[in-house]
């Protein structure tokens, strides 16, 4: 069993970029750990629709060091969490 505590609420699309509706929206939003988290935010690593991690070259090192593995898949997003991965993807990860 996961403790939901140690989980960091993270927004998809930033917040300082998203409308109102954007920002309360259910699926801007992904509960990570707070070094997955922190490797998001900075877009060293990012999703595919079908859930496969991406992870950028630079970060690659990082992420085994971390213990993050490039094979994990954490399953398909819906159509509106797509969404805003497509916008992380093309305008915030750097792979």
């Amino acid at each position: 069993m996961h403790n939901l505590a140690f989980l960091v609420a993270s927004h998809i699309k930033p917040w300082r970029v998203s409308t109102n509706e954007e920002r309360l929206s259910g699926s801007n939003g992904l509960l990570l750990s707070p070094h997955v988290d922190k490797l998001f935010d900075r877009g060293w690593i990012s999703f595919s629709d079908e859930g496969e991690i991406l992870i950028a070259k630079q970060a690659v090192a990082i992420a085994k060091a971390w213990g993050i593995d490039e094979r994990i898949t954490v399953g398909e997003f819906n159509l509106k969490q797509r969404l805003f991965l497509e916008y992380h993807r093309q305008k915030i990860y750097k792979g």
